[in-house]
């Protein structure tokens, strides 16, 4: 009888180890998943795959000044694609390497509602129809300068708030608090107090500068006013719940570096 009893314990903690592995894709926290991408390693490991290749070819396309033989192939159509992979992949690679227990196929970010895809896409189709008809709209080379510079900061931003909060980063809003949840107020969290959404604002703005889309440009500034206005009032309600005052203190001393979300 002992033997049967220790066989089970022996093959629970088989299965406990294996979910902690890190080469496992489930959540070791309570985070559900979208379901509609296959959480497995093998699906994670397709994506990379994929989206390295993709980074690969929109950054040679970007340091060889475009192709001249191709009028679609420019400098800043190769940023841009760089710039959109390897976000996907850094969102992955992040939460892998310092929120493991979060971590699951959908930290790629590449489920995350068809409103998204349908910015970039826009974005893409905006650039192509004006390079083709008014390709002299496209020649400001300082505008793209900027939104290069922008796009760069706001990676590095954003991939440095994940790191330094590690696992009290989320990417869905937290609506309990766990007990190894602390607030973050170091750091980058000392100069912005959503750093990950200062980053994802600038690098999605800059995005559209290095296009030279003025109508994405300025949709992108209100669709994405609108996202953060609303997230950061439902997240700080939260977070005053889980850390009263110290959260409210916090909140009147640093600021979002978000245009017109105080």
């Amino acid at each position: 009888m002992s033997d049967n009893v220790d066989g089970l314990d022996r093959r629970l903690n088989q299965r406990e180890a294996m979910l902690r592995h890190p080469l496992h894709t489930a959540p070791i926290a309570n985070v559900r998943t979208n379901g509609n991408i296959p959480n497995t390693p093998l699906t994670a490991s397709l994506i990379s795959f994929l989206l390295g290749g993709v980074f690969s070819m929109g950054l040679l396309l970007f340091l060889m000044g475009g192709v001249i033989s191709h009028w679609w192939a420019t400098y800043q159509l190769g940023f841009f694609i760089a710039a959109w992979s390897g976000f996907h992949w850094g969102e992955f690679a992040v939460t892998a390497g310092w929120n493991l227990e979060k971590c699951s196929v959908d930290s790629f970010l590449l489920d995350n509602g068809s409103m998204y895809h349908i910015a970039n896409g826009s974005a893409v189709i905006e650039y192509l129809i004006t390079l083709y008809f008014k390709p002299g709209f496209k020649s400001h080379t300082w505008i793209s300068f900027v939104g290069i510079i922008m796009v760069v900061f706001g990676q590095a931003l954003r991939s440095i708030a994940m790191i330094h909060a590690s696992t009290n980063f989320s990417h869905t809003v937290a609506y309990q608090k766990r007990e190894t949840h602390r607030l973050v107020t170091d750091g980058v969290y000392a100069w912005f107090r959503h750093p990950s959404y200062a980053g994802f604002y600038y690098w999605a703005v800059g995005t559209q500068l290095v296009l030279q889309n003025p109508v994405c440009f300025v949709f992108f500034l209100c669709v994405l006013w609108r996202f953060f206005y609303y997230r950061t009032r439902a997240e700080e309600n939260y977070l005053i719940r889980f850390f009263g005052e110290d959260y409210v203190r916090y909140r009147s001393r640093v600021r979002t570096w978000i245009p017109f979300v105080p």
